[in-house]
């Protein structure tokens, strides 16, 4: 325990450290699932984002949380290799929406199927209520960093 924390703060601390060590070993499996069709997870994320809806690099950044400069050198990256395309955005005139193109869809669907035998068999071993409860928490932690800014000292 840090001196300097409450034990309420050593567990957030505990829990961040897992979070972010769990976040390095999903960007390693998701390279993994994504590798076999060409692509990598940063590509994964971004083609799945231009799948929920047509959205505005912007708009997947704010989703993905990542900035709009590292979601537009992907989408450049997948625009060149003819998995999206740019639309006109009725909202905006200069933001242009991305949408799947049928090789960037057929892409998506071959990891999505990749992940899906994965993601069933880590469910099966960790369990289906012990996983809900944990989303519950993670949740509830990025909210509370969201609204919780760092006081500058």
């Amino acid at each position: 325990m840090n001196p300097d924390r409450t034990p309420a703060g050593d567990a957030f601390a505990t829990l961040a450290i897992s979070v972010l060590r769990l976040a390095g070993h999903l960007q390693t499996a998701g390279d993994a699932l994504a590798r076999p069709v060409g692509q990598t997870s940063a590509r994964w994320q971004v083609l799945a984002a231009a799948d929920h809806a047509p959205m505005s690099v912007a708009d997947a950044g704010r989703a993905l949380g990542m900035t709009r400069q590292g979601v537009q050198r992907v989408a450049d990256l997948l625009e060149k290799d003819g998995l999206i395309a740019y639309a006109e955005n009725p909202a905006h005139q200069r933001a242009k929406l991305m949408v799947l193109t049928d090789a960037g869809k057929a892409a998506l669907g071959a990891i999505r199927a990749r992940q899906a035998v994965w993601a069933n068999a880590l469910g099966e071993v960790v369990g289906e209520n012990d996983i809900r409860q944990a989303t519950e928490t993670v949740i509830a932690a990025l909210q509370a960093v969201e609204k919780l800014p760092i006081s500058e000292r």
